[in-house]
């Protein structure tokens, strides 16, 4: 791929950034191997929480000495992209919506920068376009449940673009 796209996951104790925390950011390079991915758990940024959002197959929101504080992770996370991309980066998850909500807002408050810009892209809405029904689902190209742990589901959607590239090429061919 030209350009590097890097599917992100995120768990969160709430519904929005600032009030809420991100926990856990996990984060794969597009390529054909899968094989560059991240991985942080992050200390919560308030005391505010929805309990039915935690994670239970992660460990517990409490569990303070497995997470970094929010600008160190950030920082972790900023420097991993940027030996790992090639030009500006692209964001892209399964819902970002809410990945990218998390990720920007965090980038912008604890670095002041964010390394993809101001713009994202969504799976979900690039596999109702390639099927041209906006009812398709990626649930359909799955091939594991998801895990709510972050970077297993960024790899899981990662497989999923990589799938999606893959009928896009072949549509492509078909229509020459």
């Amino acid at each position: 791929m030209a350009k590097t796209f890097i599917m992100v996951d995120i768990e969160s104790d709430g519904p929005i950034p600032g009030e809420y925390s991100m926990l856990s950011l996990g984060a794969v390079i597009m390529d054909e191997k899968l094989d560059k991915s991240f991985h942080i758990n992050i200390l919560p940024i308030s005391n505010k929480f929805e309990e039915e959002r935690l994670n239970p197959n992660d460990f517990p929101r409490d569990d303070l000495k497995n997470r970094v504080p929010a600008k160190k992770a950030m920082e972790k996370f900023y420097k991993w992209i940027k030996k790992n991309s090639v030009g500006k980066p692209k964001f892209i998850s399964d819902n970002n919506g809410y990945d990218w909500m998390f990720v920007c807002w965090y980038f912008w408050k604890f670095l002041n920068k964010n390394p993809f810009g101001f713009s994202s892209y969504n799976l979900q809405s690039l596999y109702k376009g390639l099927k041209k029904d906006i009812k398709a689902k990626i649930e359909e190209l799955r091939e594991e449940k998801l895990t709510h742990n972050a970077e297993q589901d960024a790899i899981d959607n990662g497989k999923i673009f990589l799938k999606i590239l893959a009928i896009a090429k072949k549509k492509s061919k078909t229509l020459k």
